[in-house]
């Protein structure tokens, strides 16, 4: 009986098509530039395992506001109501009190903008915004039936933020599966990236300079915590991301797995040297970020393969 809930489940939301779209904006810096290039390429990677799933990635030179314009309004054409849309957006972000911007080559693109294109688009929708100051992001981005997500609770959190590292790890991550239908729902991954991140500034013995909240309402501020009494969570619980069968080829795969994990260790490592920085000698700084970086792209192209 549990196996053909589980196939009723997965068939039920295979009917319509699924449709991704991620940005990797600007890092200014190689550390970030590197980070979340790679950061697109796994979620690139994982999604792709999903039977149907039409992914499209924007990343470096190509992440520019025409390209994401582009692929929008091709979208808006594409897609209908039953399908679903999900966009990424993994970077730096900045708000002035006023309007966000995502910090892409080029001109930026606002909230506003974004708000815009989505609107034009039928299916139903996810807005990941895993960048700095996303929280600015949310009352342009919020509406009805649309799930909106952000990194940060305000346009005041202007820290690099980790979320997005965390929120593609729950796609790969069976334990995400809470409710253990064999499919990672939004819901699920974002309660997920949500206590990883906590617990991430905690095992740093760090004051956290950023906290997710989730909103699919369409009105109000996002929260941290989604449940019946708030009333918020109840679409993005419903709205699958990713089947963990279409991606058991990499949960499987000790390699992989081994990558995986050195992965983290270099990515927290770079974390705790940049928090370091003040203390330690400027060559020594730069020999070490440089030997941690090199070692990331060995790692990030073996994952590639």
């Amino acid at each position: 009986m549990k196996t053909l809930i589980l196939l009723a489940v997965a068939a039920a939301s295979l009917r319509a098509d699924s449709y991704f779209l991620t940005v990797a904006g600007l890092g200014g810096e190689d550390q970030y530039e590197q980070r979340f290039s790679g950061w697109a390429s796994d979620l690139n990677k994982l999604l792709k395992a999903e039977p149907g799933a039409k992914v499209d990635t924007l990343s470096g030179k190509d992440a520019t506001k025409a390209n994401i314009e582009a692929k929008m309004r091709a979208l808006a054409t594409q897609t209908k109501a039953d399908d679903s849309f999900v966009l990424v957006l993994i970077g730096h972000g900045t708000y002035d009190d006023l309007d966000y911007k995502f910090n892409i080559p080029g001109p930026d693109i606002s909230a506003s903008e974004l708000a815009t294109l989505l609107d034009k688009i039928p299916a139903r929708q996810v807005v990941v915004n895993a960048t700095s100051a996303s929280g600015g992001s949310l009352p342009a981005l919020q509406k009805p039936k649309r799930v909106v997500i952000t990194a940060t609770k305000a346009g005041t959190e202007k820290n690099a933020t980790v979320f997005a590292r965390f929120f593609i790890e729950a796609l790969r991550d069976p334990a995400a599966d809470t409710d253990k239908n064999q499919a990672i729902s939004v819901l699920e991954a974002f309660r997920y990236a949500e206590e990883k991140t906590g617990k991430y500034f905690e095992t740093q013995k760090r004051l956290a300079t950023e906290h997710a909240v989730i909103e699919d309402l369409g009105k109000g501020e996002g929260v941290k915590a989604p449940s019946a009494d708030n009333g918020e969570g109840l679409i993005a619980g419903r709205q699958v991301l990713l089947h963990l069968g279409s991606v058991a080829s990499i949960v499987n795969d000790p390699e992989k797995q081994k990558l995986l994990k050195r992965k983290d260790e270099l990515e927290t490592q770079i974390d705790e040297l940049k928090y370091r920085k003040a203390a330690v000698p400027q060559r020594e700084y730069q020999q070490q970020m440089r030997q941690f970086l090199l070692d990331l792209a060995k790692v990030q192209e073996e994952l590639d393969k």
